[in-house]
């Protein structure tokens, strides 16, 4: 509910500082009658507005006071009136200055939609040019300010995605009803003296395949604000990793220095490069990898400006040092390349909040599971996060692929099937400044790997080449797609990627195929679709009544699923669930089916394009799951949910994106591993055994001796014969891989059928392709019980805390226990997240054991430790208390 106004935002009064505004009063211009000049003058009565943070949707704001009901439940967001959003909305800040001897900018993107900017009292931009969410401006309010009180006024205009190049949410998630009409970037209020630097940034050439060598050039330009000429000394100080060998300098830094004599608001572009300064020549430079390659080291860069001995501006930031390649395979296919490595991408979509809030906290958890499920890419179709995003991808190692999104009005001029209106000469300008200003921010990230200037369908000729063209200017240093589909153009030539889905259930062995979505080339969409999270998860998301209409009614719309006709249901999802596993029998069985199968079919997804990565022809070079996560409570793309949970999905991509790893093909039966490590293993032993679902023993084979090459090289241990499960329909398949001390070091298991699932290509479309017969695993139903001991213990570590827990499978007959969940609970039997369990979803024979861990916060457990609860497949569910 509307509340007090923030607090005025204290500016800093030194030179080269950047203050951000700590947030606004906002409010309806429905509920404001007073001019723009009133409602930004210092002393504005703003009572009754809401209060938003530094960065915030109306939305988000109004969800925050309590205004409007959490969305992300049932279908509480449809009763919130797009109405109210209909009509523009006032931002409002203050900030207080100590002086104003100092000049002074505002520097801002990231409004949504438009926004007319007033500061006590007086106009400084309009909607004209501060338009689209990407655009960057940063006007001089130098000779409006005041020592004492100042005000910033945003009049934000309504959002359409449709009609403005900002952001969208398609068939994604239902889309928020203000359309997220705001600022979600930080406002900056910066203070500067004479003489300013700009677009300060660092160009990296490494020596490859040697790494040897690096040449480093650092660029400014300096700009003369004064109605005076001025001579600028400008310093560059380059700062080694803490890692890296102390430069012979002593310290570590490289320090350069130039004088510049500027005219009058003059502008000039200083370069300090390798030939004139040959410190810049780097031996041995400390390399930035993608996690799993190596290091993430980062270099800093600190640029300042004095006049007459005197600090007048500075600039600071991190880079990497790295290389990036993607030429075009024998295939056509792009194929990346780092550091004269080449990798195989791991990928996966990455949402941003639907309310388009930013929590450090909740990101860096996120990209923590990134990691932990063995993805090594993360791709921002449009919701193109801020800095603290790739910084965070930075310093762990994930290489993004961020660009602009299709079907709304960034692709109005060219895909027909989409919603977006054409451009207007306007748009153009509001997409080069765009291009501009993204190309400037995100070129020193070294975890930026290309930018994607096209998503379904390329741009038209003119805007590819304002958007090469701004790329240029800004010296950006990867490859530039032209679109994430399979396309060509005149100035970018092939995109080396393809976009053929699906987007909807296929059954595992789909994959393995080297047609439409299975693994050849790069897909850079590409997923089997729904994924019902966790019943604790649903319980959050769903009322009583949506959970019943969950199992017992596939063919119902779903509005946790997606406002897409296409994706409203759960029906080719649902009747392939029932086929394969048989009717679900309640909310519990059906959740319990839908985990196994996600399980088994985002594991074969991952394991097919590992498999067919180093083949002679055609091989795979990339795929990224759709998606990773989703901006809210959903019930489809998706590895982990809104909550930080993690069920089959999740586990299933974790378990074949190990880095040491021995699968099985559905396609040809044989069993593969596949060494995603630097170097070579060797010494290795592979066993295969299949049972019945009886617990009989029908297939047992060991191989020993195997050795397989690094980065993601594979060897083919064996093939299972034909029929070797037994003749019933449902058999089980157990693969381990141990090293040459017997230590087990991969753990394998599958549930596989007799009967094929039997696809109908020439009957798909562009999101799924049908299946005329499918797969029998119904055999699973009549698994006997199994019996399962657990043990645990909890230790703690400050602010953190590890559980280890040991299981045992005590059946007396050949049953295993599978699939076994193990989670955190609390007092209440509600899950604690975010956790890191460093496997889960286990299945033991009797006799086998095995010990799991599990590392959280205890911040927000009030000084409790939670217990586990335990369950499986065909294990009774209990719980219990670790010892501490």
């Amino acid at each position: 509910m509307p509340g007090p106004a923030p607090a005025p935002t204290v500016v800093s009064g030194a030179r080269g500082s950047a203050t951000a505004l700590s947030g606004y009063a906002i409010q309806s211009t429905a509920r404001v009658r007073d001019s723009p000049a009133a409602v930004s003058a210092p002393g504005y009565p703003a009572t009754g507005w809401h209060r938003a943070g530094s960065r915030s949707t109306v939305l988000a704001a109004l969800v925050a006071d309590g205004t409007h009901p959490d969305p992300f439940f049932s279908t509480a967001q449809q009763r919130i009136s797009r109405r109210d959003f209909a009509v523009p909305w006032w931002f409002r800040a203050d900030f207080t200055l100590p002086d104003t001897r100092e000049r002074t900018h505002l520097d801002f993107s990231g409004v949504i939609s438009a926004a007319d900017v007033y500061v006590n009292g007086h106009q400084v931009a309009s909607a004209t040019t501060v338009a689209g969410a990407y655009t960057r401006h940063e006007p001089d309010i130098t000779s409006l300010v005041q020592a004492g009180t100042n005000t910033v006024a945003f009049l934000i205009h309504p959002n359409d995605p449709r009609k403005h190049l900002t952001i969208g949410w398609l068939d994604w998630l239902q889309p928020p009803p203000d359309a997220n009409m705001g600022i979600v970037r930080d406002v900056l209020v910066r203070r500067r003296g004479p003489a300013s630097l700009h677009d300060t940034h660092v160009l990296t050439r490494l020596a490859v395949p040697s790494l040897g060598s690096a040449e480093l050039t650092v660029k400014a330009r300096v700009r003369n604000d004064s109605d005076e000429p001025t001579a600028v000394t400008v310093t560059a100080t380059v700062t080694a990793p803490v890692t890296a060998p102390v430069h012979p300098n002593g310290d570590g830094r490289i320090v350069l220095s130039e004088n510049l004599a500027l005219r009058a608001h003059e502008t000039r572009t200083l370069s300090f490069t390798p030939q004139h300064h040959p410190r810049l020549r780097l031996h041995r430079p400390r390399v930035w990898w993608p996690a799993g390659m190596g290091p993430q080291d980062l270099y800093g860069l600190h640029v300042s400006a004095t006049v007459a001995g005197q600090p007048s501006d500075s600039a600071r930031h991190t880079f990497g040092i790295r290389d990036v390649a993607a030429p075009l395979n024998a295939s056509g296919a792009r194929q990346y390349v780092i550091n004269g490595r080449p990798l195989l991408i791991r990928g996966a979509g990455w949402s941003a909040d639907e309310l388009l809030r930013w929590d450090a906290t909740e990101v860096e958890d996120r990209l923590r599971q990134v990691l932990d499920a063995g993805l090594n890419t993360l791709r921002l179709e449009g919701h193109i996060e801020p800095d603290e995003f790739f910084d965070l991808a930075d310093r762990h190692g994930i290489l993004t692929l961020p660009g602009w999104e299709c079907c709304d009005k960034w692709e109005g001029q060219v895909n027909p099937t989409g919603t977006g209106e054409k451009w207007s000469p306007a748009d153009r300008v509001t997409a080069r400044a765009s291009m501009a200003a993204e190309a400037a921010r995100l070129r020193r990230h070294p975890s930026v790997m290309s930018f994607l200037i096209g998503s379904d369908y390329p741009p038209d000729p003119a805007a590819e080449r304002d958007y090469l063209d701004a790329l240029r200017a800004a010296d950006w240093p990867t490859p530039v797609i032209p679109a994430a589909s399979a396309t060509t153009t005149a100035s970018s030539g092939p995109s080396g990627m393809r976009m053929t889905g699906p987007y909807d259930w296929v059954p595992p062995s789909y994959w393995y195929d080297k047609r439409e979505g299975g693994a050849t080339g790069f897909n850079s969409e590409t997923s089997a679709g729904p994924s019902v999270p966790t019943l604790d998860t649903l319980r959050r998301t769903l009322s009583p009544a949506e959970l019943d209409t969950l199992w017992k009614d596939p063919a119902a719309p779903q509005y946790h699923r997606s406002p897409s006709a296409t994706f409203s249901t759960l029906k080719l999802y649902g009747e392939a669930l029932a086929r394969r596993y048989g009717a679900p029998r309640s909310l519990t069985d059906y959740v319990a089916k839908a985990q196994l199968a996600q399980y088994e079919n985002v594991r074969a997804q991952f394991e097919a394009y590992a498999r067919n990565a180093t083949d002679a022809t055609a091989p795979s070079t990339g795929l990224v799951y759709w998606m990773f996560n989703s901006g809210w409570t959903s019930l489809h793309w998706q590895l982990v949910d809104r909550y930080l949970d993690q069920g089959g999905a999740y586990y299933g991509a974790k378990k074949a994106n190990e880095p040491l790893h021995i699968q099985y093909s559905y396609d040809d039966r044989t069993v593969t591993v596949v060494n995603r490590r630097s170097g070579a293993a060797s010494g290795l032993t592979a066993r295969v055994t299949l049972f019945d679902t009886r617990g009989g023993a029908r297939y047992d084979r060991t191989v020993r001796g195997l050795r397989v090459g690094g980065d993601g090289a594979k060897h083919t241990a064996l093939t299972v014969p034909a029929g070797a499960g037994g003749p019933g329909a449902t058999y089980l398949a157990r693969l381990t891989l141990t090293d040459r001390t017997g230590r087990e070091v991969s753990r394998n298991v599958y549930w596989l059928s007799n009967r094929p699932d039997v696809l109908d290509y020439d009957a798909g479309d562009w999101y799924h392709t049908p299946a005329t017969a499918h797969g029998d695993l119904t055999g699973l139903t009549s698994l006997p019980k199994a019996a399962l001991t657990a043990t645990a213990r909890t230790t703690r570590h400050a602010d953190t805390a590890t559980t280890t827990v040991t299981l045992r499978n005590t059946s007396s007959r050949n049953i295993p226990a599978l699939m076994t969940d193990v989670r955190l609970v609390d007092s209440h039997d509600a899950p604690v997240l975010p956790v890191r369990w460093d496997d889960n979803l286990i299945s033991l024979w009797p006799g086998e054991q095995t010990v799991i861990t599990a590392t959280y916060r205890t911040t927000g457990l009030h000084g409790t430790l939670p217990d586990l609860r335990i369950s499986g497949w065909n294990t009774p569910t209990t719980h219990i208390t670790p010892r501490v």
